[in-house]
């Protein structure tokens, strides 16, 4: 180890401060940059600095809208080399979704290939596609050789690149922006860019006005997808008002006569950034999971315009109801957020209302104007120092020629010679006097930007008609001059001339251009009534049958329940009970779950059915313990093999999903019983074979939990369990199969948890009641 190692590890060179503070400013430092470098778009050109650098490497390779079209990577890879040392990757999803006409209202970038499209396709690799720029970006880059907004190194220092765009329209309105940055996220969504431009002119004509009267020039936003927006007036106005809040947008649908009366609903817009493979993915899982019940079928028809066909499972469903439904369970209807969160002067993050986001705009396009008015200045006044030197040369033509003729140094001899005796001599011997010279100082010099001119001057401007051409070319600009003067001195005549850009641009994508309409359409959402299962389910009679393998069907009408049915082999009758299609099924789980299952939805009784285990999320491992029809306002007694339970509402137990209710916890044990409370008074039987009564307000109700004690055992568990009134007795059925009722019971009365005794003469050998 050298010398100058051992000193650089020394004590001295290191820097000690506590973990907190290093890390937070570090981290502060992480942030900020994503922030400002990454996620949140500026306020003046609504662009990320990702966006921006695609588009100025685009202006640089001369991408116009009118000219040829580039390779996609070769634009990336110069945006990566130039100005955005990334993923070439990200800069090609970047530029891609500019190219998106169903992502982006108004598109920054013409591509040609496969962009990819709004079922979710990815675009095609770069090497694949081309692409230029489109109106509306050359639009933004209006005046940026003009000196219109502030240039800075780029990355590594070799080239400069814009710190902002011109931007000759409110792009962020227009296109709105989406990100996340480190505490702090935007979600901008697309407007109407006709309507912006009218709130900007509003605002300029009323710079002290309410942000509700801007909403009668932006009524919401204008999502490239169309749609409807039904979120109520007040809630829009308190979002554009706070910058936070959220749009409920609807897919646009029509009902389409078949004729004899059927119909089908067609879907033509869907909602902002919904892909349609995801969508009709979802409504196939809602016709699949009856979440809908009269929908029967989805179809998508889709070429260029979006034609999703939606059939009902009757013609004398309500289309108005069906759609409601939808609205509800699909991304048919979805929420937009809005959240304004831009950087204002590309600095300072900072939630804006609409007023603020269109002032940013509008002071930014004044220091445009002032900027491309003095950079305009300068060149007249470049300008007319050259033409004032050419009308000197053309006065003292031929001392001109003999100077650059014979003189050594021809530039200084033009500028130290006197021309104020030669324009006398000029002036008398022509008929034309140049306003340059009349009354002019006697000494008359010309500068180095003069002399440069003139010695750079072809042969062939040296004719009587240039000379005419020069005055009259410096009399317009002198007069160009005189008015952008009077410009940069006054306010108004500024804004008066950012209104009239303003006009121009509107003209251009405007309602009137191509694809400049209004997309998305406003509409007040029907309240959705909530509609009982029962009143969309044709009502009929079936019989449930559920084997001992758990395979589950139903039957077509109320058969006879001793009748022979075929099952599987090594199978056989489980459950076997009459319902209706309308009827919601409880499945009560070995675990402990009750599971919810829709009558409706049980497969047909033509074969064998199908497992029960397919409709629920019920483990292999645990047993079905019962299934019961759903009674609402009833109530259950549930009980474990280690003999506990308690009482629970019988509508606290209905499921909304597949993966069930847990209600009784079992732990090591197993759920045993399941049973409709009806009476006043509890029956227990252990494995012991010794029963117990006691009274039912002994029992606890409860939502979920282990329960209370019912019996004590010194050996195995509970066998079953049952509620009857104490004054009819304890009926059950003997191995003869006919019923028999004890209603002596005083000899098995006691107190819950106790032992019981020995059951009466008579009870069933498998411990069961009745």
């Amino acid at each position: 180890m050298s010398d100058d190692d051992t000193d650089h590890m020394s004590p001295e060179n290191d820097v000690t401060e506590p973990l907190r503070r290093a890390l937070g400013e570090r981290y502060l430092t992480y942030a900020l940059s994503t922030i400002m470098n990454r996620a949140l778009p500026d306020a003046r050109d609504g662009l990320k600095p990702v966006h921006r650098r695609i588009l100025y490497a685009m202006s640089r390779l001369r991408l116009s809208p009118t000219g040829g079209f580039l390779k996609s990577a070769k634009i990336s890879g110069d945006t990566m080399g130039d100005f955005h040392p990334h993923g070439d990757a990200a800069i090609y999803d970047a530029m891609a979704r500019l190219a998106q006409d169903f992502n982006v209202r108004y598109p920054l970038v013409d591509g040609q290939g496969n962009f990819g499209n709004i079922d979710g396709d990815n675009p095609a690799a770069a090497r694949y596609t081309e692409a230029r720029m489109t109106v509306a970006a050359e639009a933004l880059m209006e005046g940026l050789a003009e000196n219109a907004v502030d240039f800075r190194p780029n990355y590594d220092g070799r080239l400069e690149e814009p710190s902002v765009f011109p931007a000759s329209y409110p792009n962020l309105l227009a296109n709105g922006s989406s990100g996340i940055a480190v505490g702090m996220a935007t979600n901008i969504p697309p407007h109407n860019l006709h309507e912006v431009i009218d709130a900007c002119l509003h605002l300029i004509k009323t710079p002290d006005a309410r942000d509700d009267t801007l909403l009668n020039y932006i009524p919401g936003p204008d999502f490239p997808t169309g749609g409807t927006i039904v979120e109520p007036r007040e809630n829009i106005a308190e979002a554009y008002r706070t910058g936070r809040g959220a749009f409920r947008l609807r897919a646009k649908w029509e009902v389409e006569d078949l004729g004899r009366g059927q119909w089908q609903v067609v879907v033509t817009e869907i909602p902002y950034q919904v892909q349609k493979s995801k969508l009709i993915e979802k409504l196939a899982e809602v016709i699949q999971t009856k979440k809908v019940p009269i929908l029967a079928d989805v179809r998508d028809e889709s070429a260029e315009d979006i034609r999703v066909v939606l059939e009902p499972r009757s013609k004398t469903v309500d289309p108005e109801l069906m759609m409601g439904m939808l609205f509800r369970n699909s991304d048919l209807e979805t929420r937009f957020s809005l959240n304004m969160n831009v950087l204002i002067d590309g600095l300072t993050p900072k939630v804006c209302s609409l007023k603020e986001v269109l002032r940013a705009f509008l002071d930014h396009r004044r220091d445009v104007l002032v900027r491309r008015s003095q950079h305009r200045m300068d060149k007249i006044d470049h300008r007319l120092e050259v033409l004032e030197g050419f009308i000197i040369a053309f006065l003292n033509l031929d001392r001109v020629i003999d100077i650059i003729r014979y003189d050594d140094d021809p530039k200084q001899a033009l500028m130290i010679e006197d021309w104020g005796r030669e324009h006398a001599r000029a002036t008398s011997e022509k008929d034309f006097v140049s306003p340059i010279v009349a009354g002019a100082d006697p000494e008359v010099s010309l500068s180095e930007v003069q002399a440069e001119a003139i010695l750079n001057m072809r042969l062939r401007s040296l004719r009587r008609l240039e000379e005419l051409e020069l005055i009259a070319e410096r009399d317009a600009l002198m007069e160009e001059r005189m008015g952008l003067e009077d410009l940069l001195a006054s306010g108004d005549l500024q804004w008066q001339r950012i209104a009239d850009e303003l006009r121009e641009t509107r003209k251009k994508f405007g309602r009137d251009s191509e694809g400049g309409a209004r997309r998305t359409q406003f509409a007040e959402a029907a309240e959705v009534v909530e509609v009982p299962l029962e009143a969309m389910i044709d009502r009929e009679p079936i019989t449930v049958v559920c084997s001992q393998m758990g395979w589950v069907r139903a039957m077509t009408g109320h058969i006879d329940l001793t009748r022979e049915l075929k099952f599987k082999d090594g199978d056989g009758p489980r459950f076997i009970f009459h319902a209706e299609t309308t009827d919601r099924l409880l499945v009560f789980g070995a675990n402990g779950r009750f599971y919810t299952v829709s009558a409706a939805n049980l497969p047909g009784g033509r074969g064998m059915g199908e497992p029960l285990r397919l409709m629920i999320d019920l483990p292999n491992e645990a047993e079905i313990v019962d299934i019961l029809i759903h009674k609402p306002g009833m109530r259950l007694l549930v009980a474990s093999s280690e003999g506990n339970g308690f009482i629970v509402p019988e509508d606290d137990v209905v499921a909304q999903t597949r993966a069930g209710k847990q209600v009784l916890n079992v732990g090591a044990a197993t759920a045993r019983t399941c049973r409709r409370v009806n009476g006043d008074s509890v029956a227990v039987v252990g494995e012991n074979r010794k029963v117990l009564v006691f009274p039912l307000d002994e029992l606890p109700e409860m939502g979920r939990g282990k329960g209370v004690r019912l019996q004590k055992y010194k050996d195995g568990g509970m066998s079953d369990v049952t509620t009857f009134q104490l004054a009819d007795g304890l009926s059950w059925l003997d191995p003869a199969g006919r019923t028999r009722t004890e209603s002596e019971l005083g000899e098995w009365v006691g107190k819950r948890a106790s032992a019981g005794r020995m059951a009466p003469r008579g009870f069933p050998r498998d411990n069961k009641f009745t």
